[in-house]
């Protein structure tokens, strides 16, 4: 696995929301999605394979979620390409975070981690 310079680099960013109408605070289930934009700045494209998170919510409860691909599909990503998807998630309490990272197979045969930045899942008006 050589991964040098900057040949392999991939650019995420998550654009999340509270789904007011699908959560039940009653029952301590806060319901949130969210769109996870990937950019394949790299010289090479790369397939991804698999996906891994760590869901914390407000009383430092740790999930974790390992699987083949997202939402059912193992994208290819092309060289300057983009993919979107989105997903969801549900908490326990109205405010948790999410992080994690993508298993990458690049065209040359080379596997990477590429890191899910640290985000927040917070209900509006949780956070003042």
């Amino acid at each position: 696995m050589s991964t040098s310079g900057n040949e392999l680099n991939f650019e995420i960013d998550v654009d999340c929301r509270y789904l007011e109408d699908q959560s039940k605070p009653e029952e301590e289930q806060f319901v949130f999605a969210y769109t996870v934009f990937i950019k394949n700045n790299s010289i090479v494209g790369a397939q991804l394979m698999r996906r891994h998170w760590i869901i914390t919510d407000a009383n430092g409860k740790e999930q974790e979620v390992k699987g083949d691909g997202v939402i059912g599909e193992q994208p290819y990503i092309d060289s300057g390409e983009s993919y979107q998807y989105t997903s969801g998630a549900i908490l326990k309490t109205p405010l948790g975070s999410m992080h994690g990272s993508y298993e990458m197979v690049t065209d040359t045969g080379d596997t990477i981690n590429a890191r899910i930045p640290l985000f927040s899942l917070a209900k509006p008006g949780i956070l003042n």
